[in-house]
């Protein structure tokens, strides 16, 4: 099993340094959130909400750092880790956008992009970006294949069912495939995952009961697909205390890619440093790894 640090939420100042150490501690990749702004006056309710107005959990300041400058930032500083969005919010940007920005990201990180798709629920940053949020599932599944053909190299193009893309030149164009991670835990998105992408993630964090509920439904997805024997990556988020126990299970019904914050554990106190939380943050990744990442599963 792999083991992924999410840094969204990190203040973007210790993103950097906690990479680094990630990238010596053994994890295999960086997990990254996408948005474009936080809505003052937002009506769009956040699907994972318990709020009873369905407001997300985070604050109107949050930081959302654009996730290819991100990527293509923390890759000159690394070798082997990689980078998986969880999810990027392709159909709030039009198919040639994104086709530049992720083919970019992916060439400058050596072909480390794992690009992690959904179709978001904020409809106030479709409206700003003049993209349609009624058809955006839509618009997503043709976009994928879209996507594939414009990263091949050379003269391309594309014709499919929202997306028209006469013959170009996109270069620089990524040297291997880039993997798309279908995120969602609907129908429509298992779908979506099962027969047009490389591999699937859970979005927001399950109990382990609800993960392994998870697991099982997006393997009949791809047994209906005719792809349960086809390589296929499994990522998941699970709420529960670390349990190596819990991780053993989880790897033995599928899971390949578990993702984690261990960093999170750490809680201010009176008197606390930006310096001193920054290196708890740091000896708790440390602590996580010893235990259960280098170490047999």
């Amino acid at each position: 099993m792999r083991f992924h640090q999410a840094v969204t939420f990190l203040p973007l100042e210790e993103v950097q340094s906690l990479t680094l150490a990630s990238e010596d501690l053994g994890y295999s990749g960086i997990y990254l959130s996408d948005h474009l702004f936080n809505p003052r006056d937002l009506k769009s309710r956040y699907t994972y909400s318990k709020a009873p107005d369905g407001a997300p959990f985070w604050e109107k300041e949050t930081s959302w750092p654009d996730p290819m400058c991100l990527i293509s930032s923390l890759s000159s500083v690394t070798t082997k880790l990689t980078f998986t969005t969880g999810i990027y919010i392709a159909p709030v940007r039009d198919l040639i956008t994104v086709a530049k920005s992720v083919g970019t990201a992916a060439v400058l990180s050596a072909n480390r992009v794992r690009l992690g798709v959904g179709v978001g629920w904020c409809e106030e940053e479709y409206v700003q970006t003049g993209q349609d949020f009624s058809n955006r599932g839509k618009r997503l599944n043709d976009m994928i294949p879209a996507l594939r053909a414009l990263w091949k190299g050379g003269w391309v193009e594309y014709h499919g069912s929202h997306y028209d893309v006469p013959a170009c030149q996109m270069n620089p164009s990524p040297t291997l495939p880039v993997p798309f991670i279908g995120g969602g835990d609907s129908e429509a998105a298992l779908v979506r995952a099962s027969t047009l992408c490389d591999g699937w993630v859970n979005t927001g964090a399950a109990t382990p009961d609800e993960a392994f509920v998870q697991v099982s439904k997006i393997k009949d997805a791809l047994k209906r697909a005719g792809r349960d024997n086809e390589p296929f990556s499994l990522y998941l988020a699970v709420r529960a205390f670390p349990d190596l126990d819990l991780y053993r299970r989880l790897e033995d019904a599928g899971v390949t890619d578990l993702l984690c914050a261990p960093w999170m554990s750490v809680r201010a106190t009176e008197g606390d440093t930006p310096e001193s939380i920054h290196d708890a943050r740091l000896a708790a990744c440390e602590q996580f790894a010893e235990h259960f990442i280098n170490v047999p599963l």
